[in-house]
Protein backbone atom coordinates (compact mmCIF):
# COMPACT_ATOMS: atom_id res chain seq x y z
CA UNK A 1 0.00 0.00 0.00
CA UNK A 2 1.37 3.36 -1.02
CA UNK A 3 0.65 6.08 1.55
CA UNK A 4 2.58 9.07 2.86
CA UNK A 5 4.06 8.50 6.31
CA UNK A 6 2.59 11.72 7.70
CA UNK A 7 -0.50 13.71 6.69
CA UNK A 8 1.41 17.01 6.64
CA UNK A 9 4.95 18.30 6.19
CA UNK A 10 6.40 19.56 9.45
CA UNK A 11 9.45 20.20 11.60
CA UNK A 12 8.91 19.80 15.35
CA UNK A 13 11.58 22.45 16.01
CA UNK A 14 9.17 24.95 14.44
CA UNK A 15 6.08 23.77 16.31
CA UNK A 16 4.81 24.51 19.78
CA UNK A 17 5.74 21.56 21.99
CA UNK A 18 3.72 20.22 24.90
CA UNK A 19 4.96 17.52 27.29
CA UNK A 20 3.17 15.18 29.67
CA UNK A 21 4.02 11.75 30.97
CA UNK A 22 1.01 10.23 29.23
CA UNK A 23 -1.06 11.23 26.20
CA UNK A 24 -4.47 9.58 25.86
CA UNK A 25 -6.29 9.96 22.55
CA UNK A 26 -10.06 9.90 23.08
CA UNK A 27 -12.46 10.92 25.85
CA UNK A 28 -14.84 7.94 25.93
CA UNK A 29 -15.04 5.41 28.74
CA UNK A 30 -11.83 3.62 27.73
CA UNK A 31 -9.75 6.80 27.61
CA UNK A 32 -11.05 8.51 30.73
CA UNK A 33 -11.06 5.35 32.86
CA UNK A 34 -7.49 4.64 31.79
CA UNK A 35 -6.48 8.10 33.01
CA UNK A 36 -8.04 7.35 36.40
CA UNK A 37 -6.20 4.02 36.56
CA UNK A 38 -2.76 5.65 36.24
CA UNK A 39 -0.89 6.81 39.34
CA UNK A 40 -1.73 10.50 39.97
CA UNK A 41 1.98 11.33 40.22
CA UNK A 42 2.11 11.22 36.40
CA UNK A 43 0.88 14.10 34.24
CA UNK A 44 -1.77 13.10 31.70
CA UNK A 45 -3.12 14.91 28.64
CA UNK A 46 -6.44 13.63 27.25
CA UNK A 47 -6.84 14.80 23.66
CA UNK A 48 -10.30 14.77 22.10
CA UNK A 49 -11.20 16.16 18.69
CA UNK A 50 -14.62 17.37 19.82
CA UNK A 51 -16.09 18.28 23.19
CA UNK A 52 -15.28 15.81 25.94
CA UNK A 53 -18.87 14.58 26.22
CA UNK A 54 -19.09 13.50 22.55
CA UNK A 55 -18.14 9.85 22.08
CA UNK A 56 -19.57 6.45 21.22
CA UNK A 57 -19.48 5.60 24.91
CA UNK A 58 -21.94 8.37 25.77
CA UNK A 59 -24.43 6.93 23.26
CA UNK A 60 -24.25 3.38 24.65
CA UNK A 61 -27.73 2.49 25.88
CA UNK A 62 -27.93 -1.16 26.85
CA UNK A 63 -25.44 -1.69 29.65
CA UNK A 64 -22.40 -3.65 30.76
CA UNK A 65 -22.14 -7.43 30.90
CA UNK A 66 -20.86 -8.86 34.19
CA UNK A 67 -21.57 -12.14 35.99
CA UNK A 68 -22.98 -11.11 39.38
CA UNK A 69 -25.94 -13.45 39.80
CA UNK A 70 -25.45 -16.53 42.01
CA UNK A 71 -26.55 -18.71 39.09
CA UNK A 72 -24.08 -17.05 36.71
CA UNK A 73 -20.29 -17.28 36.49
CA UNK A 74 -17.32 -15.82 34.58
CA UNK A 75 -17.04 -19.21 32.85
CA UNK A 76 -20.61 -18.93 31.55
CA UNK A 77 -19.92 -15.37 30.36
CA UNK A 78 -16.79 -16.66 28.62
CA UNK A 79 -18.74 -19.42 26.83
CA UNK A 80 -21.37 -16.94 25.57
CA UNK A 81 -18.64 -14.60 24.31
CA UNK A 82 -16.85 -17.42 22.49
CA UNK A 83 -20.12 -18.58 20.93
CA UNK A 84 -20.97 -15.11 19.61
CA UNK A 85 -17.41 -14.65 18.32
CA UNK A 86 -17.86 -17.56 15.89
CA UNK A 87 -14.53 -19.28 16.55
CA UNK A 88 -12.20 -16.27 16.29
CA UNK A 89 -12.07 -15.05 19.90
CA UNK A 90 -8.76 -15.13 21.75
CA UNK A 91 -9.72 -17.21 24.77
CA UNK A 92 -6.90 -15.78 26.91
CA UNK A 93 -8.12 -12.20 26.53
CA UNK A 94 -11.75 -13.22 26.95
CA UNK A 95 -10.82 -14.94 30.20
CA UNK A 96 -9.15 -11.73 31.39
CA UNK A 97 -12.32 -9.80 30.46
CA UNK A 98 -14.76 -11.99 32.37
CA UNK A 99 -12.52 -12.61 35.39
CA UNK A 100 -11.70 -8.93 35.94
CA UNK A 101 -15.18 -7.61 35.15
CA UNK A 102 -16.65 -7.49 38.65
CA UNK A 103 -13.63 -5.74 40.21
CA UNK A 104 -13.76 -2.96 37.61
CA UNK A 105 -17.50 -2.53 38.03
CA UNK A 106 -16.83 -2.12 41.74
CA UNK A 107 -14.29 0.60 40.98
CA UNK A 108 -16.63 2.66 38.81
CA UNK A 109 -19.35 2.34 41.44
CA UNK A 110 -16.82 3.84 43.85
CA UNK A 111 -16.49 6.74 41.39
CA UNK A 112 -20.22 7.37 41.86
CA UNK A 113 -21.74 5.50 38.91
CA UNK A 114 -25.32 4.56 39.79
CA UNK A 115 -26.76 1.46 38.14
CA UNK A 116 -30.40 0.44 38.41
CA UNK A 117 -31.20 -1.62 41.50
CA UNK A 118 -33.17 -4.85 41.77
CA UNK A 119 -36.71 -3.70 42.70
CA UNK A 120 -37.04 -6.70 45.04
CA UNK A 121 -33.69 -6.16 46.75
CA UNK A 122 -32.19 -2.67 46.61
CA UNK A 123 -28.82 -4.01 47.78
CA UNK A 124 -28.42 -5.79 44.43
CA UNK A 125 -28.02 -4.41 40.92
CA UNK A 126 -30.80 -5.12 38.43
CA UNK A 127 -29.71 -7.62 35.77
CA UNK A 128 -31.15 -7.47 32.27
CA UNK A 129 -30.73 -9.81 29.32
CA UNK A 130 -29.57 -9.23 25.77
CA UNK A 131 -29.07 -11.32 22.66
CA UNK A 132 -26.83 -14.41 22.83
CA UNK A 133 -26.44 -14.19 26.63
CA UNK A 134 -27.53 -17.40 28.31
CA UNK A 135 -28.73 -15.59 31.43
CA UNK A 136 -29.48 -12.15 32.85
CA UNK A 137 -26.15 -10.35 33.41
CA UNK A 138 -26.52 -6.84 31.95
CA UNK A 139 -26.28 -4.02 34.48
CA UNK A 140 -27.68 -0.71 33.29
CA UNK A 141 -28.64 2.84 34.15
CA UNK A 142 -32.02 3.08 32.47
CA UNK A 143 -31.29 3.16 28.75
CA UNK A 144 -28.45 5.68 29.07
CA UNK A 145 -25.76 3.57 30.69
CA UNK A 146 -22.90 5.02 28.65
CA UNK A 147 -23.82 8.58 29.57
CA UNK A 148 -24.09 7.78 33.28
CA UNK A 149 -20.69 6.09 33.33
CA UNK A 150 -19.01 8.77 31.19
CA UNK A 151 -20.45 11.65 33.20
CA UNK A 152 -19.20 10.23 36.49
CA UNK A 153 -15.76 9.25 35.19
CA UNK A 154 -15.24 12.65 33.52
CA UNK A 155 -16.33 14.40 36.72
CA UNK A 156 -13.68 12.45 38.64
CA UNK A 157 -11.00 13.09 36.02
CA UNK A 158 -11.59 16.85 36.05
CA UNK A 159 -10.99 16.90 39.81
CA UNK A 160 -7.50 15.47 39.44
CA UNK A 161 -4.75 18.03 39.06
CA UNK A 162 -2.59 15.65 37.03
CA UNK A 163 -5.24 15.15 34.30
CA UNK A 164 -5.84 17.84 31.69
CA UNK A 165 -8.51 17.45 29.03
CA UNK A 166 -7.79 19.26 25.77
CA UNK A 167 -10.81 19.62 23.48
CA UNK A 168 -10.92 20.12 19.70
CA UNK A 169 -7.48 18.62 19.19
CA UNK A 170 -7.17 16.42 16.09
CA UNK A 171 -4.44 13.82 16.39
CA UNK A 172 -2.98 13.47 12.90
CA UNK A 173 -0.08 11.09 13.39
CA UNK A 174 2.12 9.28 15.89
CA UNK A 175 5.69 10.55 16.25
CA UNK A 176 7.68 7.34 15.88
CA UNK A 177 11.41 6.65 15.45
CA UNK A 178 13.02 3.21 15.44
CA UNK A 179 9.63 1.68 16.26
CA UNK A 180 9.36 3.76 19.46
CA UNK A 181 6.54 6.26 19.97
CA UNK A 182 7.51 9.63 21.46
CA UNK A 183 4.23 11.49 21.10
CA UNK A 184 1.69 12.77 18.59
CA UNK A 185 1.39 15.42 15.90
CA UNK A 186 -1.87 17.36 16.22
CA UNK A 187 -3.99 20.08 14.69
CA UNK A 188 -5.40 22.41 17.35
CA UNK A 189 -8.77 23.81 16.21
CA UNK A 190 -8.74 26.32 19.03
CA UNK A 191 -6.01 28.43 17.42
CA UNK A 192 -5.68 26.70 13.99
CA UNK A 193 -2.12 25.57 14.62
CA UNK A 194 -0.08 22.38 14.42
CA UNK A 195 1.59 21.19 17.63
CA UNK A 196 3.65 18.30 18.95
CA UNK A 197 2.51 16.58 22.13
CA UNK A 198 5.41 14.55 23.53
CA UNK A 199 4.88 11.79 26.10
CA UNK A 200 6.56 8.75 27.61
CA UNK A 201 3.42 6.70 26.94
CA UNK A 202 0.78 7.20 24.23
CA UNK A 203 -2.58 5.43 24.51
CA UNK A 204 -5.11 5.33 21.70
CA UNK A 205 -8.75 5.14 22.77
CA UNK A 206 -10.16 6.97 19.75
CA UNK A 207 -13.05 4.62 18.97
CA UNK A 208 -14.01 2.95 15.71
CA UNK A 209 -14.71 3.85 12.10
CA UNK A 210 -18.50 3.80 11.82
CA UNK A 211 -18.62 6.91 9.67
CA UNK A 212 -17.19 5.00 6.75
CA UNK A 213 -20.87 4.15 6.28
CA UNK A 214 -23.80 6.32 5.28
CA UNK A 215 -25.98 5.07 8.13
CA UNK A 216 -24.37 4.51 11.51
CA UNK A 217 -25.24 4.84 15.18
CA UNK A 218 -21.83 6.43 15.78
CA UNK A 219 -21.24 10.17 16.33
CA UNK A 220 -19.50 12.16 13.58
CA UNK A 221 -16.13 11.84 15.35
CA UNK A 222 -15.87 8.08 14.61
CA UNK A 223 -13.85 8.31 11.40
CA UNK A 224 -11.17 5.69 12.00
CA UNK A 225 -8.35 8.11 12.81
CA UNK A 226 -6.76 5.73 15.32
CA UNK A 227 -6.58 2.82 12.90
CA UNK A 228 -5.16 5.08 10.18
CA UNK A 229 -2.42 6.89 12.11
CA UNK A 230 -1.42 3.65 13.84
CA UNK A 231 -1.10 1.85 10.50
CA UNK A 232 0.99 4.69 9.04
CA UNK A 233 3.29 4.43 12.07
CA UNK A 234 3.91 0.71 11.60
CA UNK A 235 1.40 -0.82 14.03
CA UNK A 236 -0.60 -3.87 12.99
CA UNK A 237 -4.34 -3.88 12.32
CA UNK A 238 -6.39 -7.06 12.79
CA UNK A 239 -9.90 -8.36 11.95
CA UNK A 240 -10.79 -5.26 9.96
CA UNK A 241 -13.36 -7.13 7.85
CA UNK A 242 -15.61 -7.72 10.85
CA UNK A 243 -18.05 -4.82 11.18
CA UNK A 244 -21.18 -5.17 13.28
CA UNK A 245 -24.49 -3.79 12.09
CA UNK A 246 -26.97 -3.21 14.87
CA UNK A 247 -30.26 -4.87 13.92
CA UNK A 248 -32.64 -2.28 15.35
CA UNK A 249 -31.94 1.34 14.49
CA UNK A 250 -34.85 3.76 14.19
CA UNK A 251 -36.04 4.06 10.58
CA UNK A 252 -37.64 7.48 10.25
CA UNK A 253 -37.28 10.13 7.58
CA UNK A 254 -35.89 12.54 10.19
CA UNK A 255 -33.61 10.07 11.99
CA UNK A 256 -31.79 7.00 10.67
CA UNK A 257 -29.14 6.75 13.39
CA UNK A 258 -30.95 6.49 16.74
CA UNK A 259 -30.31 3.13 18.36
CA UNK A 260 -33.17 1.07 19.75
CA UNK A 261 -31.25 -0.87 22.38
CA UNK A 262 -30.96 -4.64 22.31
CA UNK A 263 -32.28 -4.46 25.86
CA UNK A 264 -35.72 -3.79 24.36
CA UNK A 265 -35.64 -7.25 22.75
CA UNK A 266 -34.17 -8.59 25.98
CA UNK A 267 -37.30 -7.27 27.67
CA UNK A 268 -39.52 -9.25 25.32
CA UNK A 269 -39.92 -7.11 22.18
CA UNK A 270 -40.47 -9.09 18.98
CA UNK A 271 -39.68 -8.31 15.36
CA UNK A 272 -42.46 -8.16 12.78
CA UNK A 273 -42.38 -7.66 9.01
CA UNK A 274 -44.57 -5.26 7.07
CA UNK A 275 -47.47 -7.72 7.23
CA UNK A 276 -47.24 -7.80 11.02
CA UNK A 277 -45.85 -11.35 11.10
CA UNK A 278 -43.05 -12.51 13.39
CA UNK A 279 -40.22 -13.90 11.31
CA UNK A 280 -37.05 -14.40 13.38
CA UNK A 281 -37.75 -18.04 14.23
CA UNK A 282 -37.67 -18.74 10.50
CA UNK A 283 -33.97 -17.81 10.59
CA UNK A 284 -32.66 -18.92 14.00
CA UNK A 285 -33.84 -21.03 16.92
CA UNK A 286 -33.13 -18.21 19.39
CA UNK A 287 -35.41 -15.86 17.49
CA UNK A 288 -35.03 -12.23 18.52
CA UNK A 289 -32.27 -13.19 20.96
CA UNK A 290 -29.96 -14.69 18.34
CA UNK A 291 -26.48 -13.13 17.98
CA UNK A 292 -26.46 -9.64 16.48
CA UNK A 293 -25.02 -10.65 13.13
CA UNK A 294 -27.79 -13.23 12.70
CA UNK A 295 -30.57 -10.80 13.61
CA UNK A 296 -29.21 -8.03 11.37
CA UNK A 297 -28.78 -10.42 8.43
CA UNK A 298 -32.24 -11.92 8.99
CA UNK A 299 -33.85 -8.49 8.94
CA UNK A 300 -31.93 -7.63 5.77
CA UNK A 301 -33.10 -10.86 4.07
CA UNK A 302 -36.68 -10.38 5.25
CA UNK A 303 -36.73 -6.86 3.79
CA UNK A 304 -35.37 -8.22 0.51
CA UNK A 305 -38.08 -10.89 0.51
CA UNK A 306 -40.95 -8.47 1.20
CA UNK A 307 -39.58 -5.43 -0.61
CA UNK A 308 -39.95 -3.30 2.53
CA UNK A 309 -37.47 -0.63 3.63
CA UNK A 310 -37.79 -1.58 7.30
CA UNK A 311 -39.30 -4.00 9.78
CA UNK A 312 -40.96 -3.28 13.13
CA UNK A 313 -40.12 -3.81 16.77
CA UNK A 314 -43.16 -4.61 18.88
CA UNK A 315 -43.14 -4.20 22.67
CA UNK A 316 -46.76 -3.11 22.99
CA UNK A 317 -47.44 -5.91 25.50
CA UNK A 318 -45.67 -3.72 28.11
CA UNK A 319 -47.60 -0.85 29.65
CA UNK A 320 -46.68 2.78 29.16
CA UNK A 321 -45.59 3.42 32.74
CA UNK A 322 -43.12 0.53 32.67
CA UNK A 323 -41.64 1.57 29.30
CA UNK A 324 -41.25 5.21 30.34
CA UNK A 325 -39.29 4.16 33.42
CA UNK A 326 -37.24 1.34 31.89
CA UNK A 327 -36.43 3.04 28.57
CA UNK A 328 -36.87 6.79 29.15
CA UNK A 329 -34.50 7.93 26.38
CA UNK A 330 -35.92 5.56 23.78
CA UNK A 331 -39.52 6.22 24.82
CA UNK A 332 -39.20 10.01 24.63
CA UNK A 333 -37.19 9.96 21.40
CA UNK A 334 -39.78 7.75 19.71
CA UNK A 335 -42.55 10.00 21.05
CA UNK A 336 -40.78 12.97 19.47
CA UNK A 337 -41.30 11.27 16.10
CA UNK A 338 -44.94 10.43 16.78
CA UNK A 339 -44.32 6.83 17.92
CA UNK A 340 -45.81 5.71 21.25
CA UNK A 341 -43.98 2.44 21.82
CA UNK A 342 -46.63 1.29 24.29
CA UNK A 343 -49.17 1.31 21.44
CA UNK A 344 -47.20 1.58 18.18
CA UNK A 345 -44.69 -0.66 16.46
CA UNK A 346 -41.26 0.98 16.14
CA UNK A 347 -39.95 1.08 12.53
CA UNK A 348 -36.36 -0.21 12.50
CA UNK A 349 -33.62 -1.29 10.10
CA UNK A 350 -29.97 -2.32 10.56
CA UNK A 351 -27.18 0.29 10.55
CA UNK A 352 -23.43 0.18 11.17
CA UNK A 353 -22.75 0.06 14.89
CA UNK A 354 -19.41 -1.39 16.02
CA UNK A 355 -16.01 -2.40 14.66
CA UNK A 356 -14.55 -5.65 15.93
CA UNK A 357 -11.28 -4.93 14.12
CA UNK A 358 -8.69 -2.34 15.06
CA UNK A 359 -5.15 -1.86 16.34
CA UNK A 360 -3.74 -5.25 17.27
CA UNK A 361 -2.91 -5.42 20.99
CA UNK A 362 -1.86 -7.89 23.66
CA UNK A 363 -3.50 -8.60 27.00
CA UNK A 364 -2.14 -5.36 28.48
CA UNK A 365 -3.07 -3.15 25.54
CA UNK A 366 0.46 -3.23 24.10
CA UNK A 367 0.92 -2.82 20.34
CA UNK A 368 3.84 -3.71 18.08
CA UNK A 369 5.16 -0.12 18.52
CA UNK A 370 7.06 0.48 21.77
CA UNK A 371 5.38 2.88 24.25
CA UNK A 372 2.18 2.91 22.17
CA UNK A 373 -0.89 1.21 23.65
CA UNK A 374 -4.57 0.99 22.67
CA UNK A 375 -7.88 0.07 24.31
CA UNK A 376 -11.61 0.25 23.69
CA UNK A 377 -13.10 0.04 20.21
CA UNK A 378 -9.88 1.37 18.65
CA UNK A 379 -8.09 -1.80 19.78
CA UNK A 380 -8.39 -5.40 18.68
CA UNK A 381 -7.23 -7.92 21.26
CA UNK A 382 -9.34 -10.82 20.02
CA UNK A 383 -12.13 -10.56 22.60
CA UNK A 384 -14.94 -10.04 20.11
CA UNK A 385 -13.78 -12.41 17.42
CA UNK A 386 -16.03 -12.26 14.37
CA UNK A 387 -19.01 -10.80 16.23
CA UNK A 388 -19.16 -8.85 19.50
CA UNK A 389 -21.42 -10.17 22.24
CA UNK A 390 -23.85 -7.47 23.38
CA UNK A 391 -22.67 -5.20 26.23
CA UNK A 392 -19.08 -6.46 26.19
CA UNK A 393 -17.79 -3.22 24.64
CA UNK A 394 -17.97 -0.87 27.64
CA UNK A 395 -16.62 -3.68 29.79
CA UNK A 396 -13.64 -4.11 27.47
CA UNK A 397 -12.76 -0.42 27.78
CA UNK A 398 -12.83 -0.68 31.57
CA UNK A 399 -10.90 -3.93 31.99
CA UNK A 400 -8.12 -3.16 29.54
CA UNK A 401 -7.96 0.54 30.40
CA UNK A 402 -7.28 -0.56 33.97
CA UNK A 403 -4.62 -3.01 32.77
CA UNK A 404 -2.83 -0.28 30.83
CA UNK A 405 -2.96 1.87 33.96
CA UNK A 406 -1.20 -0.89 35.86
CA UNK A 407 1.45 -1.15 33.12
CA UNK A 408 2.09 2.59 33.08
CA UNK A 409 4.24 2.53 36.22
CA UNK A 410 6.69 0.09 34.66
CA UNK A 411 6.84 2.06 31.39
CA UNK A 412 7.26 5.48 32.98
CA UNK A 413 9.21 4.74 36.15
CA UNK A 414 12.24 7.06 36.44
CA UNK A 415 12.16 7.78 32.72
CA UNK A 416 13.69 11.05 31.59
CA UNK A 417 11.51 12.92 29.06
CA UNK A 418 12.66 12.49 25.47
CA UNK A 419 11.71 15.02 22.80
CA UNK A 420 13.61 14.09 19.62
CA UNK A 421 13.26 16.23 16.54
CA UNK A 422 10.96 15.00 13.78
CA UNK A 423 11.11 16.41 10.24
CA UNK A 424 8.99 15.35 7.29
CA UNK A 425 9.01 17.05 3.91
CA UNK A 426 7.33 15.27 0.99
CA UNK A 427 6.61 16.74 -2.43
CA UNK A 428 2.89 17.41 -2.56
CA UNK A 429 0.54 18.96 -5.09
CA UNK A 430 -1.74 21.82 -4.13
CA UNK A 431 -4.61 20.90 -1.82
CA UNK A 432 -8.06 20.28 -3.23
CA UNK A 433 -11.06 22.36 -2.23
CA UNK A 434 -13.22 21.51 0.77
CA UNK A 435 -16.15 20.90 -1.60
CA UNK A 436 -14.12 18.31 -3.55
CA UNK A 437 -13.09 16.53 -0.36
CA UNK A 438 -16.69 16.46 0.91
CA UNK A 439 -17.93 15.00 -2.38
CA UNK A 440 -15.41 12.20 -2.24
CA UNK A 441 -16.19 11.45 1.42
CA UNK A 442 -19.86 11.05 0.43
CA UNK A 443 -18.97 8.89 -2.57
CA UNK A 444 -16.77 6.65 -0.45
CA UNK A 445 -19.43 6.16 2.22
CA UNK A 446 -22.07 5.32 -0.37
CA UNK A 447 -19.78 2.67 -1.91
CA UNK A 448 -19.01 1.14 1.49
CA UNK A 449 -22.72 1.07 2.40
CA UNK A 450 -23.75 -0.51 -0.88
CA UNK A 451 -20.98 -3.08 -1.31
CA UNK A 452 -19.28 -3.71 2.07
CA UNK A 453 -22.29 -4.08 4.31
CA UNK A 454 -24.29 -6.88 5.89
CA UNK A 455 -24.08 -9.22 2.88
CA UNK A 456 -21.04 -9.10 0.58
CA UNK A 457 -19.66 -10.80 -2.50
CA UNK A 458 -16.54 -10.53 -4.67
CA UNK A 459 -18.24 -8.47 -7.37
CA UNK A 460 -19.43 -5.83 -4.89
CA UNK A 461 -16.17 -5.77 -2.95
CA UNK A 462 -14.16 -5.12 -6.11
CA UNK A 463 -16.60 -2.36 -7.12
CA UNK A 464 -16.05 -0.70 -3.75
CA UNK A 465 -12.29 -1.13 -4.10
CA UNK A 466 -12.42 0.56 -7.51
CA UNK A 467 -14.07 3.62 -5.95
CA UNK A 468 -11.49 3.67 -3.14
CA UNK A 469 -8.56 3.49 -5.57
CA UNK A 470 -10.01 6.21 -7.82
CA UNK A 471 -10.27 8.56 -4.84
CA UNK A 472 -6.86 7.50 -3.56
CA UNK A 473 -5.22 8.39 -6.88
CA UNK A 474 -6.62 11.92 -6.57
CA UNK A 475 -5.47 12.59 -3.00
CA UNK A 476 -2.39 10.50 -2.28
CA UNK A 477 0.16 13.18 -3.27
CA UNK A 478 -1.89 16.24 -2.30
CA UNK A 479 -1.44 18.71 0.51
CA UNK A 480 -3.96 18.28 3.31
CA UNK A 481 -5.24 21.69 4.23
CA UNK A 482 -8.54 21.05 6.01
CA UNK A 483 -10.15 18.63 8.43
CA UNK A 484 -12.04 17.12 5.49
CA UNK A 485 -8.70 16.29 3.86
CA UNK A 486 -7.60 14.54 7.06
CA UNK A 487 -10.87 12.58 7.24
CA UNK A 488 -10.71 11.56 3.58
CA UNK A 489 -7.08 10.41 3.76
CA UNK A 490 -7.88 8.27 6.81
CA UNK A 491 -11.17 6.97 5.39
CA UNK A 492 -9.57 5.89 2.12
CA UNK A 493 -6.78 4.03 3.92
CA UNK A 494 -9.07 2.24 6.37
CA UNK A 495 -11.60 1.39 3.64
CA UNK A 496 -8.90 -0.17 1.50
CA UNK A 497 -7.75 -2.36 4.41
CA UNK A 498 -11.32 -3.43 5.23
CA UNK A 499 -12.10 -4.32 1.62
CA UNK A 500 -8.84 -6.17 1.03
CA UNK A 501 -9.41 -8.18 4.23
CA UNK A 502 -13.00 -8.95 3.18
CA UNK A 503 -11.84 -10.09 -0.27
CA UNK A 504 -9.18 -12.28 1.32
CA UNK A 505 -11.57 -14.01 3.75
CA UNK A 506 -13.36 -16.40 1.41
CA UNK A 507 -15.95 -17.69 3.86
CA UNK A 508 -18.85 -16.45 5.99
CA UNK A 509 -18.15 -16.03 9.69
CA UNK A 510 -19.90 -13.81 12.22
CA UNK A 511 -20.43 -10.29 10.94
CA UNK A 512 -18.58 -11.07 7.69
CA UNK A 513 -21.10 -12.77 5.39
CA UNK A 514 -20.29 -13.50 1.76
CA UNK A 515 -23.08 -14.75 -0.46
CA UNK A 516 -20.48 -16.30 -2.79
CA UNK A 517 -18.90 -18.18 0.15
CA UNK A 518 -21.90 -18.74 2.44
CA UNK A 519 -20.33 -21.41 4.66
CA UNK A 520 -17.90 -21.09 7.57
CA UNK A 521 -14.58 -22.77 6.73
CA UNK A 522 -12.62 -23.63 9.88
CA UNK A 523 -10.02 -25.60 7.95
CA UNK A 524 -8.77 -22.59 5.97
CA UNK A 525 -10.09 -19.51 7.74
CA UNK A 526 -10.17 -20.09 11.49
CA UNK A 527 -7.46 -17.46 11.75
CA UNK A 528 -7.04 -13.71 12.04
CA UNK A 529 -6.14 -11.50 9.10
CA UNK A 530 -3.43 -9.05 10.14
CA UNK A 531 -2.36 -6.06 8.02
CA UNK A 532 0.83 -4.00 8.34
CA UNK A 533 2.09 -1.18 6.11
CA UNK A 534 5.77 -2.14 6.37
Amino acid sequence: MDYSRYLINFDTDKLEKCYSDVVIIGSGIAGVYTSLSIDPKYSISILTKERVEISNSVLAQGGIAVSLDKNDSPESHLKDTLYAGAGLCNEDTVRVLVNEAAANIGRICDYGVEFDKNPNDKSELALGREAAHSTNRIIHAGDATGKEVCDKLIANATKRENIKIHEQIWVLDLLVKDNTCYGVLVFDENDNSYKAYYAGLVICASGGYGNLYKYTTNPDVATGDGAAFSFRAGAELMDMEFIQFHPTVLYHKENRSFLISEAVRGDGAVLRNGAGERFMHNYHELGELAPRDVVARSIFLEMQKTGDTNVFLDITHKDRDYLEKRFPTIFNTCLKYGIDMSKDYIPVAPAEHYCMGGIRTGVYGNTTVKNFYACGEAACNGIHGANRLASNSLLEGLVFGNRIGREAEEILCDKEPEMPRFVYNADRDKARTVAEAKRDITRLREAMTKHVGIIRNADGLYKALKVVMEIKDKIIERENASMYDFILQNDVMVSEIIIMSAIERRESRGAHYRSDYPEKNDVRWKKNIVKKLY
